[in-house]
């Protein structure tokens, strides 16, 4: 495939990640989407010869919190700007003892905590319902999984990630609770980026940075002062692991995330509102087609 021809990658920057350094080309643009504003500016370039799109989750000087992130124009944002494949850098507590603090996991499940966020693109007079079983992409996965180990990481390969909703950390309790459940990270803020890149036709992926063991361990309460350390010395492999892996996506991947509103959308076409049908117009037209009808149906 032709590098002119090539789809963009989006990554997003969590804690400790707020650019990548070696981008050429830079432009930095303003996006507008119908569900407000993103984070930021997102920084366009080329890396590793391809189109790549980059957000810092948490604005500039990390001043979004988890709980006020606007998670809808953020992945809006990344389909406005062609991004078909996109890799989430997230900053994480370990629930277990094999998974350390400097090590990374690629999370394949989720466990929801959260309360109240606005997590899906289809309300107000359309409804989807997307396959979600397995919320990240298996091949996106494992290009980032090979990545970080090239890059020299200890990498977990597959998990489960608790998207609690912050912005404090565990109680003892949950982080004990969490663990009874089999998962194996705990954060606050994929899993609305994994249901909305899935709803746009998205390849989506974690790379989950472990910086602490939680507070299951009792010798071992969350600290931000040991956080940011541990995330200093993990954010030169991560930066190291998404070159990697913008370099070894392949644009041919039979995935099906790119087709995941194939017979989800449940709403006869000639009952959506005029304005949803034109707010979601990205999302849509593919799903639709020019009939208006929607594909399967």
């Amino acid at each position: 495939m032709s590098e002119s021809s090539q789809s963009c990658i989006g990554i997003i920057g969590g804690s400790g990640l707020y650019a990548v350094e070696s981008l050429t080309e830079v432009e930095e643009v303003c996006v507008r989407t119908p569900f407000g504003e993103p984070s930021g500016p997102l920084t366009l370039g080329k890396l590793a010869g391809r189109p790549v799109a980059f957000l810092a989750r948490h604005g500039a000087g990390h001043r979004i919190s988890p709980t006020e992130l606007n998670f809808r124009a953020n992945i809006y944002a990344m389909k406005q700007l062609g991004v078909d494949a996109l890799i989430s850098v997230s900053a994480v507590g370990s629930l277990r003892e094999d998974v350390a603090p400097g090590q990374m996991l690629v999370p394949d499940q989720f466990i929801d905590r959260t309360r109240g966020r606005i997590s899906t693109f289809f309300s107000g007079g359309i409804v989807a319902h997307v396959s979600f079983a397995d919320p990240t992409c298996g091949e996106l996965s494992r290009v980032v999984a090979d990545a970080a180990s090239t890059a020299g990481a200890t990498v977990h390969r597959g998990g489960t990630y608790v998207c609690m909703e912050g912005p404090q950390f565990s109680t003892r309790a949950e982080s004990h609770m969490y663990r009874s459940w089999g998962a194996d990270v705990v954060g606050m803020t994929n899993l609305q980026e994994a249901k909305l890149a899935r709803e746009a036709e998205i390849c989506f992926a974690t790379a989950a940075l472990v910086t602490d063991y939680d507070c299951w361990r009792e010798s071992d309460d969350v600290d931000v002062e040991d956080i940011l350390a541990t995330l200093a010395a993990n954010v030169s492999v991560a930066k190291k692991t998404i070159a990697g892996a913008v370099g070894g996506i392949d644009d041919t991947r039979a995935c099906g995330c790119r087709q995941a509103l194939d017979h989800a959308i449940i709403t006869a076409p000639d009952a959506i509102p005029g304005e949803k049908r034109a707010e979601l117009k990205l999302l849509l037209d593919r799903a639709l087609g020019e009939t208006g009808e929607a594909n399967g149906k």
